[in-house]
């Protein structure tokens, strides 16, 4: 297996590990393998969450000097459990029960595993650079934290992501640094990648969803997930995913692309919108970023749509595979009141987006909304809607404890190496 930039500009390919360590190609593209692979003939179920997504991950392993250590990797980094709650096929999938109580805990522990064991064979260091808007900083910090050979800086936009949020990005010493950047996220996602590009800086790599290694895991568990679906109701779901860098659902399309019985994928989106303005106007356009309460989901210029834009390059095969919806935040606060109300079941803003899309524009019987973070870390806003406290997971309160150190900086990526 071989991959190759979205821009495909020189033409060269790289192995699975080689992706992984550079996080970004050369020529600025995201990496994306020559061809989508078929899930295997022996992918099973039978041996838990962990070995299913583990055997999805083997095709695009094979001959990289990984492939040997990746059951390994596998069964370190997906150590939590992977849960549907089930409501009569119109179901919710829960991807944060991970140390960090949020869906990047699956891509940022693969990622931490995999790159301290490349470059424990390699004697080298590296200098990981991560934006994040909300859950992915703190995802990073936490399975990088105390790796050899690893150190982590950490960028996140100054007053706009929520308290607890603050504090899992805030909370570390030793090999990770915390940047309280003046700006929004888009701001912070283009200082690593003007870093990445300044030729007199060397050993970087990146975190964030552009990197190969957090979105393979992204596309595992939608193998998985979807194969359980499929065994319980017998029937393919609708995928509703809240979308914000486009990494988490990319994952889903590769999925997809690999043969798991996914029926269709729709993106849910909040009021940073360029994706459902793209496929209303067929003309893409970036922009900057407005504040919402699903402040994860808070980015004007997605990394991963270029990678949608390499499996759909033309307006019309994007909209013909592609759905997206946005909603408002008068919308996400309704939701949260409305699913409690109904059923006495507690969601995250994200998952919101995702709930709402579902019950306006998606008819099918058979669905699943991605939920992405667990709704205590936005206390905040989901415990006045529903008029009681969140149990706070133990992971998650543990980290809450740790004394916080950031560096307040302007959106300048020198003032990461002064």
């Amino acid at each position: 297996m071989r991959f190759i930039s979205t821009r495909a500009k020189s033409g060269e390919t790289f192995s699975a590990s080689e992706a992984i360590l550079k996080g970004l190609a050369p020529d600025g593209g995201l990496f994306i393998p020559e061809s989508i692979p078929s899930i295997p003939e022996t992918f099973t179920l039978t041996k838990g969450a962990w070995y299913a997504m583990y055997q999805s991950l083997i095709p695009y392993f094979r001959g990289d000097e990984l492939e040997a250590d990746l059951e390994e990797i596998c069964r370190n980094a997906f150590s939590f459990p992977v849960p549907f709650h089930s409501d009569n096929g119109r179901d919710t999938l829960e991807l944060y029960f991970g140390p960090t109580a949020a869906f990047k805990d699956f891509g940022a522990r693969f990622l931490a595993y995999s790159m301290e064991k490349l470059l424990e064979k390699r004697n080298e260091e590296i200098t990981i650079l991560v934006a994040t808007s909300g859950d992915t900083g703190g995802a990073v910090a936490s399975a990088f934290h105390g790796r050899s050979h690893l150190s982590v800086k950490v960028l996140f936009p100054k007053g706009r992501v929520a308290k607890r949020q603050r504090m899992q990005l805030t909370g570390w010493d030793g090999n990770v640094s915390s940047y309280e950047v003046e700006g929004t996220f888009d701001d912070c996602q283009k200082m690593v990648k003007e870093a990445f590009m300044d030729s007199a800086l060397s050993g970087l790599s990146s975190a964030n969803s552009i990197n190969l290694g957090r979105l393979l895991p992204q596309m595992a568990y939608y193998v998985y997930a979807s194969s359980i679906y499929k065994l319980k109701y017998g029937e393919e779901a609708v995928f509703v995913i809240p979308s914000g860098n486009v990494g988490n659902a990319t994952g889903a399309y590769w999925a997809k692309a690999m043969g798991a019985p996914i029926k269709r994928i729709v993106l849910a989106a909040n009021a940073n919108k360029p994706i459902t303005d793209y496929l209303e106007t067929g003309e893409y356009r970036p922009r900057a970023s407005v504040m919402t309460l699903a402040n994860a989901m808070d980015v004007g210029a997605p990394s991963n749509i270029e990678r949608l834009f390499a499996m759909f390059p033309s307006a019309e095969s994007f909209r013909a595979n592609v759905s997206a919806y946005s909603v408002s935040d008068e919308e996400i606060r309704r939701t949260i009141k409305e699913v409690y109300d109904e059923s006495g079941y507690v969601i995250c803003p994200h998952t919101a987006c995702g709930e709402r899309v579902r019950k306006d524009y998606v008819e099918e019987p058979f669905s699943v909304v991605v939920s992405t973070a667990h709704p205590a870390k936005f206390s905040d806003i989901v415990e006045p809607l529903i008029g009681r406290e969140i149990a706070i997971p133990k992971t998650l309160y543990e980290i809450m404890q740790k004394p916080s150190s950031a560096k307040e900086i302007a959106p300048d990526y020198h003032l990461l190496f002064d």
